[in-house]
């Protein structure tokens, strides 16, 4: 199976990994999503992304300027939908100069927590967030 990412051609592989071809340089990154097999539950995502689900889940307030614009799943790593069913949030990072690559994308109902996918590599991989 492979799929067209802008510039580059997404394959799954064997393993359930994924493998991104640009500019021939091939990287791994986290398996596809868009069958939501990839899961991680609250318990173990990071206290920050804790914090920023209970954030999400009150409507704010939201410490970034960003936090709730709409979230455009350009890289089709997420399960297709209209424009505008997926928002994003910033996930704070220690020791970070500026907003860092940690995000939590929810789709539906901006105060509603599911679906909701945490990503630690700024859009590169994604893991469904589960209770």
């Amino acid at each position: 199976m492979a799929r067209w990412l802008h510039r580059g051609i997404v394959a799954l592989t064997a393993a359930g990994s994924v493998l991104l071809w640009s500019n021939a340089v091939a990287r791994e990154t986290a398996p596809y999503l868009a069958d939501q097999t990839v899961t991680v539950s609250v318990a173990e995502l990071p206290r920050e992304a804790q914090r920023t689900l209970s954030l999400i889940a009150r409507g704010g307030p939201f410490p970034y300027a960003k936090d709730g614009i709409v979230f455009g799943n350009y890289e089709k790593l997420l399960p297709k939908m209209r424009r505008g069913y997926y928002h994003e949030y910033t996930v704070p990072t220690p020791g970070a100069r500026n907003r860092g690559a940690r995000r939590i994308v929810c789709g539906g109902d901006q105060r509603v927590v599911d679906p909701c996918y945490y990503t630690h590599d700024h859009y590169n991989s994604f893991r469904r967030i589960r209770e």
